[in-house]
C-alpha cells in the first residue's frame, strides 16, 4: 500500500496536476469577482479548520495544517459538476470551471507553505523559511503545476505520444487513490477519528457554502443566478486530494480518510438541503 501510494503522490497526481495547468484557458476562466472571494472563503474555512484541530483536538502542527486542507478542498470535478450541470445546466460548466481551474493550484500551494512553516522544528523564521521553500520546490505536487502553468504560458502542445503517456497517468489516480483511502481505512478505524473526522466534515459542508454565501450575495451582491452555483460547489464533499495531501506529508491520514467517507454519504443530505434553501429560501 506505500507502495501504491508514493506512485500517485509522486508521480500520477503531479501528472494530473501538470495537464490540468497546461489545458486550462486563463482567458476563458480567469474572473476575479468569483475567484477571490471562493478562495477567501475557502483559504479561511482552511484557517478555521486547523485552528479547531490545535485548539480542541489537540493536534500537533502538521495535523492541523492537513485538517485544515482537508476542511476546504472539495470534489469539485467528478461530483460538484455533475450535479451543478444537472442542477442549473450547461451553462452553469463555465462558472463551475472558473473554480475547477485554480482550485489545485491555490490549495495546494497554501497547503504546502503552511505545511512546511508547521515542520520548523524549533528553527529560526528566516530559516524556517528557507527551508520551507527549498522543501516545497522539490514537492511533485507542485511541480506538476509550476510545469503546466509554464506550458500553458509558453502554449506548449503535448506531442502525441506524450499527450497519450501523461493521460494514462491520470486515468490511473483516481483508481489507485481510492486503493489507498480503501488501506487508510483498514488501517486507521473510524471509531478512532469519528469526531474529529465528522466536525471536519461540518466545515466542509456546512461552513465553507456558507461563508461563500455572504461573501458573494449579502457583501458583493453577486445575483443567485450566478451566486448559487459557487454556494453549491462549495457544498461538495472533499475531494481524494486531502488524502494524497495528507499521505504526501504522513500527516492526518486517517482524518482525510475518514473525512471523505463521512463528508460523500453525508453530502447527498447536506447537498439536497443547500439546492432546496438556493430554490426557496436564499435571495
Amino acid at each position: 500500500m506505500d507502495a501504491l501510494t508514493s506512485f500517485v503522490n509522486n508521480i500520477a497526481a503531479p501528472i494530473l496536476l501538470f495537464r490540468a495547468m497546461l489545458t486550462v484557458d486563463f482567458d476563458l476562466t480567469f474572473k476575479a469577482l468569483y475567484i477571490v472571494p471562493y478562495f477567501i472563503a475557502a483559504l479561511a474555512t482552511f484557517a478555521i479548520g486547523g485552528f479547531v484541530a490545535k485548539t480542541i483536538f489537540k493536534n500537533r502542527p502538521g495535523v492541523s495544517v492537513s485538517n485544515g486542507f482537508t476542511s476546504c478542498f472539495g470534489n469539485t470535478l467528478l461530483i460538484g459538476l455533475p450535479i451543478i450541470s444537472r442542477s442549473y445546466g450547461e451553462a452553469a460548466i463555465a462558472l463551475c470551471l472558473t473554480i475547477i481551474a485554480f482550485h489545485p493550484g491555490i490549495l495546494y500551494t497554501a497547503g504546502m507553505i503552511l505545511m512546511e512553516l508547521a515542520r520548523k522544528n524549533g528553527q529560526s523564521f528566516a530559516l524556517t523559511l528557507f527551508n520551507a521553500g527549498k522543501n516545497i520546490v522539490k514537492q511533485p505536487l507542485l511541480i506538476g503545476i509550476a510545469l503546466g502553468l509554464i506550458g500553458n504560458a509558453l502554449n506548449f502542445t503535448q506531442p502525441e505520444i506524450m499527450d497519450a503517456t501523461t493521460k494514462m497517468f491520470t486515468f490511473a489516480v483516481l483508481p489507485c487513490a481510492l486503493f489507498g483511502i480503501g488501506g487508510a481505512l483498514n488501517n486507521y478505524k473510524l471509531s478512532a477519528v469519528w469526531l474529529e473526522a465528522s466536525v471536519v466534515s461540518a466545515l466542509k459542508l456546512l461552513l465553507l457554502p456558507a461563508i461563500v454565501w455572504l461573501l458573494l450575495m449579502p457583501i458583493l451582491g453577486v445575483p443567485l443566478e450566478t451566486a448559487r452555483v459557487f454556494i453549491l460547489l462549495a457544498a461538495m464533499p472533499t475531494g481524494v486530494n486531502a488524502y494524497i495531501f495528507a499521505s504526501s506529508y504522513n500527516r492526518g491520514v486517517s482524518v482525510a480518510a475518514n473525512v471523505i467517507l463521512i463528508s460523500t454519504v453525508a453530502g447527498f443530505i447536506s447537498i439536497a438541503t443547500w439546492l432546496w434553501l438556493l430554490e426557496n429560501v436564499i435571495s
